[in-house]
């Protein structure tokens, strides 16, 4: 486990990169962390993606699968690659501050 601070927080990561607890997780911590993923400015279309999945998180302690998040979150695949390039369910998941989604390689 990594230790690293963000806007000012002392955070825990796990060996893959992503926030051991999802309860420390604010929109600031996600601003920076999406920075780190390339990502300079979170629109109201990746926060529509990046609360769907803490919700799912938080309903079932995975967050969803690539299939599951085109289907239930109103954001079709192809813009979810626009938004979140690379891996949108991984990279989304990151920046959502939860663990990374079963299924995902």
């Amino acid at each position: 486990m990594a230790t690293r601070e963000i806007a000012g927080v002392t955070l825990d990561f796990d060996e893959d990169g992503y926030l051991s607890d999802a309860s420390a997780w604010n929109e600031t911590i996600a601003a920076e962390l999406a920075k780190e993923e390339g990502l300079e400015t979170l629109t109201e279309r990746h926060f529509q993606v990046i609360n769907f999945m803490r919700q799912e998180f938080e309903a079932n302690g995975t967050g969803p699968s690539i299939r599951r998040l085109t289907k239930a979150s109103g954001v079709p695949t192809k813009e979810l690659y626009q938004l979140f390039p690379g891996g949108p369910a991984k990279k989304a998941a990151r920046i959502a501050g939860i663990k990374k989604p079963h299924g995902c390689i």
